[in-house]
């Protein structure tokens, strides 16, 4: 398994295309519930490879990434060869996580307060993979608004 499985309520969620999955596979509603009971290995790498199906298609769509935590903001935008970073770090005493603390940073991201950087770096032939690891480390897919916003102001 190259990912993590999906969650019981994400697999929930996703019935209708793994549905579609295992017909691909040959196999009938009635042939899973039998693989389930009779041989739970292969039910179980059935879950891995649609799992990884279904990251591979999401991963392969990320275009931000935001990893916010109470002292720091770090803005990923992903392209095609290379990601892009703005890290912004307070030395103030609030918590980026809030609204609260994220709409302080916003307003006052140029005073001596807030450490700007940039970076970019290449991307290793695993796109998806790197993506992955940004989330795992508790980074969350975004539309960007603030990779976007701060991007246009520096």
């Amino acid at each position: 398994m190259k990912y993590t499985r999906l969650t019981k309520e994400q697999l929930e969620e996703m019935h209708e295309e793994f549905a579609t999955f295992l017909a691909a596979q040959q196999i009938t509603a009635e042939e899973w519930k039998e693989l389930k009971t009779e041989k739970p290995e292969v039910a179980e790498q059935e879950l891995d490879v649609f799992s990884d199906l279904v990251w591979e298609k999401v991963l392969s769509k990320v275009e931000y990434i935001d990893k916010i935590d109470a002292q720091s903001v770090f803005l990923f935008q992903i392209q095609e060869q290379q990601i892009r970073l703005i890290v912004l770090k307070t030395k103030a005493q609030i918590d980026c996580t809030t609204q609260e603390g994220m709409q302080w940073v916003l307003d006052n991201y140029q005073q001596e307060s807030v450490e700007v950087f940039q970076a970019t770096k290449k991307l290793s032939e695993d796109r998806n993979q790197e993506i992955f690891e940004l989330i795992q480390q508790g980074g969350s897919i975004s539309k960007g608004d603030y990779y976007t916003f701060f991007s246009q102001l520096i």
